[in-house]
């Protein structure tokens, strides 16, 4: 069993919303990342500041490094209402002259062509930010060579980050749930035509084959709609024409089979053997006629466009074809003391067909042909090259008017004062077959002016 698939909402709301979260909070982070990265540089600006102004109060004192800083001045760069901020002096070879001592875990880096460096640190056990400035020897003074290192504590640093944070991720989340609720309603309505149509659809009676008809439906949803309508429509043409095939069959098997009932009764009432063989006898041509009629029902259900899916085409010669069929109705042609001749084409003519159908395609074409040709008349089939290649059958049968050669292909048609026997489903049967052929059938004049002729035409396009 198919695993159900998720609904076309639940999957553009899928497709949107989770790429757009994963963009804000992208986004949010990337935020958050820039603004805390300016206010450290901001914070560590403040840092340079005090190891500069530190570095102005360093004096050299027989070759060593002395800090004259006045307690005013130490009140004013150390004192921090929120931070505790500490200071080291160092000389070149690492002994601390002043302030204590600020240990570092984490290696710094230093911008390029500058002489200060940041990185984290220790003081007392709580983590502060460092910023260290590196003095080179000062030749007018004979000041040595010494390293001035600011460290403080991050409580601003850390609250900034809170601030900055719920200042950036409130908005963002803010934005996130519009934007959701964004994609909701855009989704949302923009299935709504798809959901008219499925009501639409949905409320219609079984028997209701008229188009759907939805107002104000989008260029998207137009085709899907068009193909609904022309499905039906298909769908009205394929049922009208079964309903009438059933109709009309229905009919056409009505007679034959009160006639073999009412013989039937007849037989049923004989009691003298030799009546009752002759009343026995007499049902044959009603059976056979009934037996016809189905034979041909079955056929012209079996040549239906709808119902052919597997038809195998191979080449075949239509004057064999045409050989075949003819010599298989001499002896009703000889019963019928007609005149049935063959004329083959110069040149073989081969073209990609079911040898069964188009064999009983010529059977109903000749059938036609002998049933409605007077004893003494002639009968000719006849095949030429082309193009495009053909089979004609020729009668000596009576003519048909004009504007009646359209209506003989129709089912169970048949011409009024017609006197012959016949279902009218003959060459309703041999049409079917040409159109699966993609040939056409035409009926016109004969030759000598007496009779019709039946052209099966083969497209030049199958010729092989």
């Amino acid at each position: 069993m198919p695993r159900e698939q998720p609904l076309l909402r639940t999957q553009l709301l899928r497709w949107l919303a989770v790429p757009l979260f994963l963009l804000l909070t992208a986004d949010t982070f990337f935020s958050y990342w820039v603004a805390l990265s300016f206010s450290q540089r901001a914070y560590d600006r403040s840092l340079v500041e005090i190891a500069r102004e530190v570095s102005l109060h360093l004096r050299a004192i027989d070759g060593e490094v002395a800090l004259d800083l006045p307690a005013e001045a130490h009140r004013v760069l150390f004192t921090d209402p929120i931070d505790q901020v500490y200071f080291e002096v160092t000389m070149a070879d690492g002994r601390i002259v002043a302030g204590e001592n600020i240990a570092r875990t984490r290696a710094g880096s230093a911008g390029r062509g500058r002489t200060e460096a940041f990185y984290d640190g220790q003081v007392r056990g709580a983590p502060v930010r460092i910023v260290e400035l590196n003095l080179e020897r000062e030749q007018r003074s004979g000041r040595p060579a010494a390293t001035i290192r600011i460290a403080e504590t991050k409580v601003k640093r850390n609250e900034l980050a809170r601030e900055i944070l719920l200042s950036v991720v409130v908005p963002q989340v803010l934005l996130i749930l519009i934007a959701g609720g964004v994609v909701w309603f855009g989704v949302v309505h923009g299935l709504s035509p798809l959901e008219r149509v499925q009501r639409a659809v949905a409320a219609r009676s079984h028997r209701d084959r008229s188009p759907v008809v939805v107002d104000k439906v989008p260029g998207e949803v137009s085709p899907l709609l068009g193909s609904i309508n022309e499905l039906l429509a298909r769908l009205d043409r394929v049922l009208t024409l079964q309903s009438r095939f059933v109709s009309d069959a229905a009919h056409q098997l009505k007679t034959p089979i009160a006639a073999v009932e009412a013989q039937l009764e007849v037989a049923l009432r004989e009691e003298e053997p030799a009546r009752l063989r002759d009343s026995v006898r007499k049902l044959q041509p009603g059976l056979a006629r009934l037996s016809r009629l189905v034979s041909q029902l079955l056929s012209l259900a079996r040549n239906e466009p709808e119902a052919v899916h597997t038809v195998v085409f191979k080449p075949l010669d239509l004057n064999a074809l045409a050989l075949e069929a003819a010599t298989a109705w001499v002896p009703e042609a000889l019963r019928k003391r007609i005149d049935l001749g063959f004329e083959a084409a110069v040149q073989a003519s081969i073209v990609p067909g079911d040898a069964g159908r188009l064999r009983e395609l010529l059977d109903n074409l000749l059938d036609n042909a002998i049933r409605y040709t007077d004893e003494g008349g002639r009968v000719t089939v006849r095949v030429t090259p082309g193009p495009p290649p053909a089979i004609a059958v020729s009668d000596d049968g009576p003519s048909i008017p004009p504007h009646e050669r359209e209506r003989v292909f129709e089912r169970f048609h048949r011409l009024l004062g017609s006197s012959r026997d016949g279902s009218g489903l003959g060459l309703a049967i041999a049409q079917e077959i040409a159109r699966l052929h993609k040939a056409a059938i035409t009926l016109g004049d004969d030759a000598d002016g007496v009779g019709n002729t039946f052209v099966v035409s083969f497209s030049d396009n199958e010729v092989m």
